[in-house]
């Protein structure tokens, strides 16, 4: 997330040195017809260093970001969020399957989508920070852990995409409550034997089949943007009584730290 959010890691925004898969693949590479260094290190020291030394630069810059807000990322992180930022790629990334119902356009600007999504397993935290970016960071943190060999299998469980949190409102929808829920869905060939989780916070949740309305919006995640997307979904849709009105989710589709974030609003049809 950006100003307000949470910058985590990925591309640089502002003035602040952003830690990239690029820097990382930009690391020099030794050659291999030589066994030792010119300081008499192997070359599996020298990787383990490298290693070590990649570790300690990702996890200090996102102790840096946390500091700025109130969000405090212990040591234990640093392999996760290299491991993380490593299979960070568009191409190592699943998307949830959905059908498609309807489209709704104006003037060829696609006002929102109606989607249906399967029943499926997700792996959901609750938080209640005093910010909504406080319960987003640290619920995402909890939700890498498990995704990074922090559970039962052993394994690196994979990203899909995208990662939602389940946001509510008082009844007239002016503002956001501070219960907030972090989920992650379970990649398709989990979804049968879903790893457990370590933690006990996290708690695996099977969701009905549901039907939303997407609308699709750019930038940053804070109280007031999703307050503003809320209210103007409500004015597009032929129908708002139809849905929830008081639990609404937002969908994250791309890297946190990027400068043009792609999100979406999803309101809820009633069962």
């Amino acid at each position: 997330m950006e100003t307000g959010g949470c910058r985590m890691s990925g591309a640089e925004t502002g003035g602040s040195a952003m830690i990239t898969l690029e820097d990382l693949d930009g690391m020099p590479e030794e050659s291999p017809d030589s066994a030792y260094h010119s300081n008499g290190s192997s070359l599996e020291e020298e990787a383990e260093r490298m290693e070590d030394e990649e570790q300690e630069r990702l996890l200090s810059y996102w102790q840096s970001v946390g500091r700025g807000h109130q969000v405090d990322v212990p040591r234990d992180m640093a392999e996760p969020i290299q491991q993380l930022t490593r299979n960070n790629s568009p191409q190592e990334r699943q998307s949830i399957p959905f059908t498609l119902i309807q489209r709704k356009e104006k003037l060829g600007d696609l006002l929102y989508e109606k989607r249906q999504y399967g029943k499926a397993k997700w792996a959901c935290i609750k938080m209640k920070e005093k910010q909504y970016e406080q319960s987003i960071c640290l619920g995402f943190m909890k939700l890498m852990r498990y995704i990074c060999e922090q559970n039962s299998s052993g394994l690196y469980l994979g990203i899909t995409v995208p990662i939602v949190t389940i946001v509510h409102t008082n009844e007239s929808q002016s503002e956001m409550t501070r219960s907030v829920t972090v989920a992650y869905y379970l990649p398709p060939v989990l979804q049968d034997e879903p790893p457990h989780p370590f933690d006990s916070d996290i708690i695996i949740e099977e969701w009905p089949s549901t039907i939303v309305y997407s609308r699709s919006f750019r930038g940053i995640t804070n109280e007031d943007s999703i307050m503003r997307e809320i209210n103007l979904l409500a004015e597009i849709l032929d129908s708002p009584e139809l849905c929830l009105q008081d639990t609404f989710i937002i969908a994250g589709y791309t890297n946190p730290a990027a400068a043009n974030r792609h999100n979406e609003i999803w309101f809820l049809q009633r069962p």
